[in-house]
Order: C-alpha cells, then structure tokens, then sequence
C-alpha cells in the first residue's frame, strides 16, 4: 500500500545524489499555473500530447538522474514514456527558478537535460521577469527564444505556442 506521504515526496536524484528541495512559495505556483495553464489550453486544443506538472519524477536514468521539473509537456506519439512516472526523455520541461534553485536550475539541471537530450527547456527566472527558451542543436543548447521584462516567447517543440510575458507574471507585483 502507498502512502500519502511517499505520494508528496520532493526529492530527486541529481547525478547519483538524493537532493530535498523545499516546498516552492506561493508566488512560484502561481507562475507555474499561470504558464501550465496556457500549455494544456494550447495543447488539448491543438490534440499535441500532454502538459503535467511537479511533483512528478521524470526518470532519466535510474539511480542516476530522477528530477522534478516544474512543468512537463510530452508528445501524444512519446506517451509510452507516462507510465507510473515518466520514464525517459519528455519533449519539453521547464524550470522555474528561485534564488536558493539558481545554480541548480540554470547549470546542474540544465547540463543533465542537455546530456539526455531534452529537445526543450524553458527556465522562468520571475525576479528578472525572464523566459529562456533552449532547444538542443548539435547536442548542445542555444537560445531559441527570449523574453525579458515584456513580449513573447515562442516554443519550436509545442508547434505554433506563444507565451505572452505579462500572462505569467503578475507585473504589478513586480513593479
């Protein structure tokens, strides 16, 4: 029997390492929902997969690398990855990152998702009010789209989604 407790857990494994990050703050769900819920919209409408959200372990490797990106978005062709937990490489994860999460989120994390070749990573940095879109070209990550302080980023994996910067963060906060 599972329980609730084992159903709530917050830990990763980062490069062989059991890492416990803290419960985010309220302003951290609030972006993750605002952005998750534009993705599902665009993504049930469009018939393209599925959005998921944290916690869910995303099993890279076993033993290795099992992380809990923020946001998971996977093709309807790659669902045999969804089983219990995602077990392989989805089609986009996105991160958004806290002062205590910056290393982690814009270098540990990023270097793994790029060695299992994750074709997407958007890092939402909210006290910069900046979105970064990387996609994987010659196994490495370059910029594909950005938006900082105001406009649009594009996605290349979710065909044909644009994301407004003022629809994530609640700028008057900010200000």
């Amino acid at each position: 029997m599972q329980t609730l407790e084992a159903d709530l857990d917050l830990t990763e494994i980062i490069n062989g390492e059991e890492v416990m990050g803290p419960s985010p703050f309220g302003k951290h769900q609030r972006i993750v929902f605002n952005l998750a819920d534009i993705m599902r919209h665009y993504v049930i409408k469009s018939d393209l997969g599925e959005v998921c959200l944290s916690p869910l372990d995303v099993i890279l490797e076993d033993s290795t690398n099992r992380l809990q990106p923020d946001i998971i978005f996977i093709r309807k062709e790659n669902m045999a990855i969804f089983q219990d937990w995602i077990r392989g490489v989805p089609d986009m994860v996105c991160e958004i990152v806290s002062p205590g999460t910056y290393r982690k989120d814009t270098a540990v994390k990023r270097e793994i998702y790029e060695r299992y070749r994750v074709p997407e990573y958007w890092i939402v940095i909210p006290e910069l009010l900046t979105i970064e879109i990387l996609t994987i070209e010659n196994n490495r990550y370059i910029t594909h789209s950005i938006a900082e302080l105001e406009g649009v980023v594009r996605s290349k994996i979710i065909d044909g989604l644009q994301v407004n910067i003022k629809d994530i963060f609640d700028l008057e906060t900010y200000v």
